[in-house]
């Protein structure tokens, strides 16, 4: 589903943020990635999700290889993935609702289906009867609940999440990973890239922890 190979990633002429990186995820896998703030947690997500492609190195998904891929056909397999990244993109001229529709809008769903997937998405993260809000209108941990139900409304094969309870209060963190568990227990390969240790030792089968651009591979605690 997912394979690294001696992969990099610098910017620029700057140090390596990923340094000769190999692993590979099956389908259907909950794989948390761990370590401290600049480790590379980021990076790796935004090199699986086809949003940068790495400086040297081969990256596959779903067995093509996305940093061979034209711009163009990119984002075609970049709908595999639902992304929760920490900038949210939301679109503030837009109600909570339409923001949820967007990746359906792209596919070409029709408004009916389209919307009662989108008031579903958001009936699964607690955002019931927030629809027509604009997000400006909701706070920060409404925000990114919000993103999450735009990753998983178009229903993806991969879902990766970068910090998705970091503005979260407890219970609200604890709904938000039980909707991850509930996707990836109908298969939907997951990744979260997350320090909370609890969250770990809850939910992960299998961390990956980067610490300087390289990481070890451990198995996590059967939640």
């Amino acid at each position: 589903m997912i394979e690294f190979q001696h992969v990099f990633k610098s910017y620029g002429r700057g140090k390596n943020i990923l340094a000769d990186i190999n692993f590979s995820v099956d389908a259907g896998e909950f794989v948390f990635v761990s370590g401290p703030s600049g480790a590379g947690k980021s990076t790796l997500l935004r090199l699986i999700g086809g949003l940068e492609p790495p400086s040297r190195g081969s990256v596959k998904l779903k067995e093509h290889r996305i940093d061979q891929l034209s711009a163009r056909a990119r984002p075609y397999l970049r709908r595999a993935v639902g992304a929760i990244l920490q900038d949210t993109h939301l679109l503030y001229d837009r109600s909570a609702l339409q923001n949820v529709m967007v990746p359906l809008a792209v596919i070409g769903l029709d408004s009916r289906t389209a919307q009662a997937r989108a008031r579903a998405a958001m009936e699964k993260v607690g955002l019931a009867g927030k629809e027509a809000h604009n997000p400006v209108e909701m706070s920060g941990g409404e925000q990114q609940r919000l993103a999450i139900a735009r990753a998983i409304v178009n229903r993806p094969a991969i879902l990766i999440a970068d910090e998705p309870t970091a503005n979260l209060d407890a219970e609200s963190a604890r709904r938000i990973m039980d909707v991850f568990r509930d996707f990836n227990r109908v298969g939907v390969t997951t990744l979260i890239a997350s320090h909370d240790r609890r969250l770990m030792a809850n939910y992960a089968r299998r961390t990956l922890l980067i610490e300087a651009g390289r990481f070890s591979d451990f198995p996590g605690v059967q939640a």
